[in-house]
Parts: C-alpha cells; structure tokens; sequence
C-alpha cells in the first residue's frame, strides 16, 4: 500500500484544528456533523478517506476540546457506515452519467499513530484498492462520494480526477553550483486542465561510508511550497508549458548544512567517502477543492484557519484529488564537477 495518500489525507484532515480553542462553549444543541476529509489519487494502489463527526459541548456542558479529542468514541461513529464512491463520466458538455462503477469503501485501523492532538494509536479509516481513471484521450471522469448515515441521511461530495499524459516534468536536467550567483534557473513543467495548485519538492540522493562501516543511503531535499498555477511563468507560444524558478546554490547550501564538521580529514587519508546517485524532481498536483480549501482557511498564509470552505454536503471538511508526478532530471557535469571539487565532502566518482 502506497503510504503518500494516506499521510496527505490525515494531514489535510488536521489543517482546520491545529489551532482551536481548548475551551468550547456553544450555543446549539448537538447536531451530528460528518466530518470528511479524501484525496483521490489515480496513481495510488490504495486511497484512504476519513470519516468522523464532529463532538461539541452546551452551555451546561462545556468541554475541553483537546481532552476529548484523545477519545476514540467522541469522534468515530459506533458502527461501519454504507460509503462508497459513484464513477461518472462525461457525455455531452458538462453533463456527467454514472459509469456503472461503484467502489465499496472498507475499514481499516492503522495502529503506528504517534500521540498528539487526536487519539492514537489507532485510527479507523475507509478505503478502495479500486484503480481510478485520470482524464485524458478525450475522456472525463468525475467521482462522487457517499456516505449513509445510522439516521438514514446522505453526505455527498464530488471531485474531478487529476492525471493523464498533459502533467508531465518535461526538463531533461537541472543545474548547480557551489559559487554564489545570482542567477535564478528554470524547470519546465505541464500542466493540467483539473490541476490548480502545484508544490515542487528536489530531492538529491547519495550514499555515504564511514571507515569500517557499511554503505549508507542518504538525501537531502526542500520543498519551494504550494502555489496556485497562475504564480508560475507561461512559456512562449504553449498552451500549458510553466516555468518553476530555482537557485542554483540551494543544492549545495543543503549539502553544506546535512554534511557538517563530518568531512575528509585527508585526501589519502579519508575517515569518510560519498558517491552521488541520482535526483529526484517531485511535483504534487491538487484540483480545484483542494485550492478552494487553501485559499479560504488561509492555510498558505497561516497556521491558524477556521473552516470557511467545505465541500461536502451534508458535513464539513473536503473531498478532493490530488497526484504527484516523479522525474529524475541528470545532474549537469558542471554540478558534479562542482561537487567533486569540494574535496572536504569527499564525493568520488564510481
């Protein structure tokens, strides 16, 4: 099971609460609120999806809300709630017909959560190992979620799929120096139809032996953070061809922090040995919910958000898609000349 999906669905599942009050005092009667959080992913062998419900207290009640999220039964329905997800696909314009798939979503119960804000260490959680199709080749696909109540009532909620041959890292390498320079570099990149807000991640991978010690693999990376398309620079005469902007230091600003005081010694001599192995260029692409959501919690801009946006009817929280695309674009030899260059990092050819 891929484990990408499941840690981005419990991640945007805990945006709207990281800070809530710990004292709630409310006005209303309780009322069972779904709360429902998913990302549909096409590339995923397995997609998770959490459904809860919310838990409040009265003016006579009021609770403490970080003690009571520690309890499994204040957020979990007692038993196994009838959810599945409906195919759709378009017929004519923006007219969509069911398919004739339908994914029964099971339970599963992760046991390895670390304590923290919710209970732990386990967490229920629906599933489908179902394979979802992506748009492309002139087809569109929509998905509608649904899940039934004890009381009978319905929660609905419906995203577009992202994936398809149009998202692509299209830039063949990537370039780096150890000097300062004030030059910025360019990533090429296409985009989607359905995909609205993009976060590049770089990746660079080596391993590394100590004397007397076995072979280590190890990597650095850094994330440029989550932007909506229109942030990024359109290529000349394309139709969906971007530009993502990078330092050529950062490569080795992130080397020099990761490797430290534990350098060679002595050339002849050395106590440490690394060898460079490849880099990795991962695009994570989200739909319009997704955006949505960002945009109107403030997520971009702040730790704090109160749930403005929700795209679920019938609860709250978000149903939406998301895929990440991998390259491993080749280290220019002006980089790894660089990179040998710094003898005290000892980086040896193979």
């Amino acid at each position: 099971m891929k484990q990408n999906g499941l840690i981005l669905t419990l991640m945007v599942g805990l945006l709207g609460f990281f800070s809530c009050s710990t004292d709630v005092d409310l006005y209303a009667d309780y009322k069972d609120v779904p709360v429902v959080y998913g990302m549909i992913d096409v590339t995923a062998d397995t997609n998770i999806i959490k459904i809860t419900k919310a838990f409040c207290g009265n003016n006579d009640n009021p609770i403490n809300a970080n003690e009571v999220a520690l309890m499994y039964d204040s957020s979990n329905y007692s038993e196994k709630l009838n959810a599945y997800i409906v195919e759709l696909q378009s017929t004519s314009g923006q007219s969509y017909q069911a398919t004739g798939r339908m994914f029964i979503l099971d339970t599963l119960t992760i046991h390895d959560k670390e304590d923290g804000v919710f209970y732990a260490p386990n967490q229920l959680l629906y599933y489908t190992t179902e394979r979802f199709n992506g748009n492309g080749g002139g087809k569109k696909y929509r998905y509608r979620l649904v899940v039934v109540k004890p009381d009978g009532d319905t929660v609905t909620a419906e995203t577009t799929p992202l994936g398809g041959e149009d998202l692509a890292i299209v830039s063949a390498g990537v370039t780096f120096q150890s000097s300062p320079a004030d030059a910025i570099n360019k990533l090429m990149f296409r985009s989607s139809e359905e995909g609205v807000i993009y976060d590049f991640k770089m990746q660079f991978n080596y391993r590394e032996q100590h004397v007397g010690q076995e072979m280590v693999r190890k990597h650095v990376s850094w994330s440029y953070g989550a932007k909506p398309l229109s942030s990024y620079e359109k290529v000349s005469n394309t139709d969906n061809a971007y530009y993502h902007y990078y330092s050529p230091n950062t490569l080795f600003n992130v080397l020099a922090q990761a490797i430290g005081s534990d350098t060679v010694w002595s050339e002849s001599h050395p106590n440490v040995v690394r060898y460079i192995d490849d880099f990795v260029v991962i695009m994570s692409v989200g739909g319009h919910e997704l955006y949505q959501y960002y945009e109107n919690n403030n997520v971009l801009e702040s730790s704090f958000s109160v749930t403005n946006f929700s795209n679920i009817n019938g609860g709250v929280g978000l149903f939406s898609s998301r895929v990440v695309i991998y390259n491993t674009p080749r280290l220019s030899s002006a980089t790894r000349r660089d990179l040998f260059a710094k003898k005290s990092w000892g980086f040896k050819e193979d």
